[in-house]
């Protein structure tokens, strides 16, 4: 696939600050701008931040990030033109007990009982589901990420406008993504490619056709009931705005895959109407 041609540039990159309080420039049709919400208890922000920022530097687009997922709103949303979601759907209010929530150890502390739970809650309400969404129906480009259809197992106007939800995964293991047969601008002419990471299945809630990748593990390695093979990504048109989601994404090594580098940069120019 040929690769786009880009200049670097600097541009205002906010870590860990809230959307709303996000220091913004006026945009223009020439210049839009980005906004990422990120990071949650499995997927540190740092690497996702590292990942996305060889995306917009080579597109020359600024964007901002924030963890603060509590910030996001209609307001928070008004200065930009794309919106990003690179983040599960689930907090711990009351914090957790250690640095990795998954790992053995931390139910094995002798003073285990001095430490949180770390019970996941959702996070996300119908009222920024519908921020979401309504930022897409007038005109705003979405792009989820990975475990950005996470939080639709929980909210109805985000599953709506998302067009999915999570149902698992397995361990990293090496696993194929190619392009459906759907024709689309964001996957075209773009080789098949493998990447070593979490093979994502969804259940997906739109017409097949606007699906246009799919995973499939060559070794023949199933997940649960769901065989081999799962949707990847899928991008449509949704009110005046568009949306896109592409599954790969657990490492830097996998975001940074040279196919799957140009499709992100591909589907953030469908996004804004520049492919």
């Amino acid at each position: 696939m040929k690769l786009l041609n880009a200049k670097m540039s600097r541009r205002l990159v906010v870590a860990g600050a809230a959307v709303s309080a996000l220091p913004v420039r006026a945009a223009t049709k020439a210049q839009p701008r980005a906004v990422a919400l990120i990071g949650d208890r499995a997927h540190n922000s740092d690497y996702i931040r590292i990942s996305l920022d060889r995306v917009f530097h080579a597109l020359n687009i600024p964007i901002d990030y924030t963890i603060d997922f509590a910030g996001l709103s209609a307001a928070s949303l008004k200065p930009y033109q794309l919106l990003l979601i690179f983040r599960d759907g689930v907090n711990s209010v009351d914090g957790y007990s250690g640095a990795d929530f998954f790992a053995g150890y931390e139910r094995n502390l002798e003073n285990a009982g001095d430490f949180p739970d770390g019970k996941p809650v959702p996070w996300m309400s119908e009222e920024q589901g519908l921020a979401i969404k309504n930022f897409v129906t007038n005109g705003g480009g979405f792009y989820a990420l990975h475990d950005a259809s996470h939080p639709s197992l929980f909210c109805k106007n985000y599953r709506d406008v998302m067009g999915g939800a999570f149902v698992g995964h397995p361990p990293l293991r090496p696993f194929e993504v190619h392009a459906t047969a759907n024709a689309h601008p964001i996957t075209t002419g773009m080789e098949t490619f493998v990447v070593n990471d979490e093979q994502h299945y969804v259940d997906y809630d739109k017409d097949p056709r606007y699906i246009i990748l799919e995973s499939e593990n060559r070794d023949g390695l199933t997940f649960q009931n769901r065989g081999t093979k799962a949707p990847s990504g899928w991008a449509y048109d949704y009110g005046k705005g568009r949306v896109v989601f592409t599954a790969v994404g657990h490492t830097n090594h996998a975001m940074w895959n040279p196919q799957y580098l140009e499709l992100q940069k591909r589907a953030v120019r469908w996004l804004l109407r520049d492919l």
